[in-house]
């Protein structure tokens, strides 16, 4: 392709063409220069190097000079797709912090009759070498450039206001900053931080300001009773995630974080709200700035600094903060996988029975009770111990699918998983035998390792199929914590008179209660005997005759609603969850147990226990439709 022939297809003269790929264009119709480049860029046509009075031809090429490598490939990206799509090819040089390098890298670009360079400058005395680039005019965008340099960059300044404004919108004031010294990202989020603190009237002080190393801030983080992070680099964020972690605090249910991240990908897990530096987008906006210089395309080009709309890819490391939320549940009982048989009759001594069939569940009164209260729309937590064996990734796959928080929960190389055995019979009652596995290995200790656990909860719901020393423990902690136990005296033969006056709700069912207290004939007495050894409420469960209450106030039966029995095996973990989940939210002892009472019925009309637990909705609707005046009885 000729001069001529660039000329004829741009209906323009020769002479025309040659100022135009030259640079002498100034004088020619802006229109008309961009048709004629459009044309050239697209027959790669160049003109001949000995041609007279041509001192710098265009050859549509851009030179890439960085610093380093470890500049984002993202941004190289951007970069090298705006230049391939208006027609330049890159050229790429590596400094490699070296000021010697970076001369001789120029030395060649200049050499390479460049149309136009995107510099990132070593260092301050970088700038000397500008002349070289201007003696042949050729044009300049530098970025991540020092002081003093007119230099494209992102605006992390806005990413710091848009991190805080998160944290603020989901109602969080006591946060910080987690930053590097001597770092002028960290800079620039602290001065979006400050500005957004500012805008929302929150007074800005020193002490919301954390540096790095990370093992020096948590520390701090847990002290200070901070509810939200915001951190300058992902990194330090994924850091802290793991500081946390080992000590049992939950994101986002003890802590909100939230932080920058140059990868998506590097946010997928743990889950961790980040910004994305837009690197690939500034790297399309400086190139598209450097190829207006080109080709004098735009009078005053896009601006220096790169403000994008930043949004977060999601919030799974946010909530509001613990003590604006609704009281949570702590639970801490026996995790097992249930075998259950369906059978004609129960077993007897001396007689075989025949299993119609059986089925394989996720069991144990603490997971029966955390499920079930979870399924109610309650935030709780588990405390318990599993085995090393495949029964316990299958429940901690359960208990991650109810949203169940499991940080409590221990595993013991030694011991098997819990495991019970469970025998239903055609008329809905049932009798268990357990293999207690790993539970028999919680200790008072463990307890005590997750006391954190009981920080801004309701109640704490106790079953006794641990070991009592356990029990004992976390109702100890739960009583310092004002946190309201409520006990199930499940395989218990005596119950220690320290842990009923620990008992806020203590219920057993009838044959509980009279294991326990033998003496005593009816409900009512052993709800007395129960109430006068320091239980503040007593709920002896019967069955299909509903239950009794024994507090300071009352002593009065209620009735069951009308279920068909098919599986009464969780009845009363059903009952208890339910219970615990609408007194958290005010509800009268006397309307909680009603509304407990239909999802226990809702639990036995249905075959197994984790999967026949109510959720909210489903319960809420029937008790709309066939008690309509319960729900507003608070």
């Amino acid at each position: 392709m000729t001069i001529k022939e660039i000329a004829a297809l741009a209906g323009v003269s020769v002479s025309t063409v040659s100022k135009i790929m030259n640079g002498k264009d100034g004088n020619i119709n802006p229109a008309t220069r961009n048709r004629v480049l459009k044309i050239a860029k697209e027959h790669h046509y160049e003109p001949y190097s000995m041609i007279k009075n041509i001192t710098a031809p265009r050859k549509f090429v851009i030179g890439l000079l960085v610093k380093s490598f470890h500049s984002s490939s993202m941004m190289l990206g951007g970069i090298l797709e705006t230049a391939q799509k208006h027609g330049y090819q890159l050229l790429l040089f590596n400094s490699e912090q070296s000021l010697p390098q970076e001369l001789k890298h120029i030395t060649a670009l200049c050499n390479s009759r460049v149309d136009g360079v995107i510099w990132e400058p070593v260092d301050e005395q970088s700038i000397e070498y500008e002349h070289f680039f201007a003696k042949q005019n050729i044009p300049i965008c530098y970025f991540n450039a020092p002081d003093g340099f007119p230099s494209y960059s992102i605006d992390f300044r806005k990413a710091g206001y848009d991190l805080t404004l998160e944290l603020l919108n989901h109602k969080h004031t006591h946060i910080t900053c987690l930053l590097r010294k001597d770092d002028p990202l960290s800079s620039m989020i602290l001065e979006g931080f400050q500005k957004c603190l500012y805008d929302n009237k929150i007074t800005f002080e020193e002490q919301q300001v954390l540096y790095a190393p990370v093992e020096n801030c948590y520390t701090s983080i847990i002290a200070r009773r901070l509810t939200g992070v915001i951190s300058a680099h992902y990194s330090d964020a994924l850091m802290l995630y793991e500081q946390l972690e080992h000590l049992h605090y939950c994101i986002p249910s003890s802590l909100s974080l939230v932080s920058l991240s140059s990868s998506a990908g590097g946010t997928d897990y743990p889950h961790i709200s980040c910004l994305q530096i837009p690197s690939h987008e500034f790297g399309c906006h400086i190139c598209e700035a450097l190829i207006g210089k080109c080709e004098k395309s735009a009078q005053n080009g896009p601006p220096l600094l790169f403000a994008p709309d930043y949004s977060l890819a999601h919030t799974k490391s946010i909530w509001i903060p613990s003590f604006l939320r609704l009281k949570k549940l702590v639970v801490a009982g026996s995790i097992n996988m249930d075998l259950t048989f369906i059978v004609n009759r129960l077993p007897q001594a001396g007689k075989t029975t025949e299993i119609l069939t059986s089925v394989i569940s996720v069991g144990g009164k603490g997971v029966n009770q955390s499920v079930g209260a979870a399924k109610l729309g309650r935030e709780v937590a588990l405390i318990g111990k599993l085995g090393n064996d495949f029964d316990s990734s299958l429940i901690l796959n359960t208990l991650e699918k109810e949203r169940v928080t499991a940080s409590g929960i221990y595993r013991d190389m030694n011991m098997p998983t819990g495991k019970a055995y469970i025998y239903t019979g055609e008329d809905g009652e049932s009798t268990i035998t357990v293999l207690s596995g790993a539970n028999q290995n919680l200790m008072p200790e463990d307890i005590q390792n997750q006391r954190h656990l009981f920080a801004n909860a309701g109640f704490c719901l106790l079953s006794t199929e641990i070991p009592i020393n356990a029990v004992l423990e976390a109702a100890r902690i739960a009583h310092e914590s004002d946190v309201k136990v409520i006990l199930k005296p499940a395989v218990l033969q005596a119950i220690p008179d320290e842990l009923l006056s620990l008992t806020d709700i203590f219920i057993p069912n009838q044959k509980e209660a009279a294991s326990l207290c033998p003496h005593k004939a009816s409900p009512g007495e052993q709800a007395e005997y129960f109430y006068q050894k320091g239980a503040a409420a007593v709920i002896i469960t019967l069955g299909h005759k509903g239950c009794y209450l024994k507090d300071e106030k009352e002593s009065l039966f209620f009735p069951a609603e009308n279920f068909a029995p098919i599986d009464t095996t969780g009845g009363a973990d059903a009952f208890i969850c339910a219970l615990a989940s609408y007194l958290t939210e005010g509800y009268s002892i006397y309307s909680a147990i009603r509304i407990a009472s239909y999802a226990a019925g809702f639990c036995i009309s249905r075959q197994g226990v984790v999967s026949a637990l109510v959720d909210r909705s489903t319960l809420e609707t029937y008790i709309t439709q066939h008690d309509p005046a319960l729900l507003s009885q608070k």
